[in-house]
């Protein structure tokens, strides 16, 4: 096998791990655009994220090309900026990133996540974010990918909210130069009683089992509800959202975006992603059979 042939390496590195969709999604990313790439999952100790992630870089495997870079997932993402000599505006901004490339010149960090999820409302679930009032749920790091991307989609409100509200107000004070005059607040979670077009919830609450942190006011019919979680763990949202009459979404199609754009990142290459998603959502439903 020539040099040139030999598949360059990547890997989603996280804790717990086991459980990625990534390698599926990448392999049929690769298979579509003819891409030579092997892509792997990386268990990562939760006290070695650096020196997994640098001695993954600089490992090699017989008949495969270099490692080229990494998605970065729970818990990791807060600390994958700091491996990086350059870090894109999005991933400065969120202060999180969730892919790193293995550059000759140094490490780049980015965050595709926000892009990932606006692409998913808008294209998957064809819903116009523009002059929308939007509730983002959680003030973490999966909250801080989103949020610029969003405000950067035009929506007429948006109100983060979290457990603790001074989190969330942190949160909102980083974005208030992008929001510019888009009324952008801050609030706890008992404090949003009235309906939203769209509410995404980026926090906990489905990894613990529950249905919802915020009030079923918070719907209403036509509403858009999505959960950035998918699977097993978004369907309590999931119930929740449907008994309000409002559109119910997990968060696969979010998944699939933003490993598209990561591909982008990686190789200079945009994958078609419907086709994928769909692979994938018949995948999960043979499994849940």
């Amino acid at each position: 096998m020539s040099a040139a042939a030999q598949p360059e390496r990547y890997a989603v590195v996280g804790n717990p791990v086991a459980h990625s969709r990534s390698p599926f999604i990448h392999a049929a990313f690769a298979r579509q655009t003819g891409e030579a790439l092997e892509y792997s999952r990386l268990l990562c100790p939760l006290d070695g994220f650096a020196a997994s992630v640098q001695a993954f870089a600089t490992s090699s495997a017989p008949g495969k090309g270099p490692a080229r870079g990494c998605n970065v997932t729970v818990p990791f993402k807060l600390q994958a900026p700091t491996l990086a000599s350059r870090v894109s505006a999005r991933a400065a901004l969120a202060q999180a990133a969730n892919l790193l490339r293995f550059d000759d010149a140094g490490w780049f960090a980015d965050n595709t996540d926000g892009i990932g999820l606006v692409r998913d409302i808008e294209s998957h679930a064809g819903f116009a974010i523009a002059g929308a009032r939007v509730l983002l749920v959680g003030a973490g790091g999966a909250a801080a990918g989103v949020l610029g991307p969003l405000i950067e989609a035009g929506p007429r409100e948006i109100v983060v909210a979290n457990r603790t509200r001074e989190n969330a107000q942190a949160l909102v004070a980083r974005h208030r130069r992008l929001a510019g005059a888009l009324p952008l607040a801050a609030r706890g979670l008992t404090d949003c009683g009235e309906a939203f077009d769209l509410v995404i919830n980026s926090s906990s609450s489905s990894m613990q089992g529950l249905a919802s942190p915020v009030p079923g006011s918070a719907l209403s019919r036509g509403s858009l509800a999505i959960d950035l979680m998918y699977g097993a763990a978004a369907e309590p949202f999931l119930q929740w959202a449907r008994a309000a009459g409002a559109r119910a979404r997990d968060g696969l199609g979010m998944l699939v975006e933003q490993a598209a754009e990561a591909f982008f990142v990686w190789r200079g290459v945009r994958p078609q992603t419907p086709p994928v998603l769909r692979a994938l959502r018949e995948q999960l439903a043979r499994e849940a059979a």
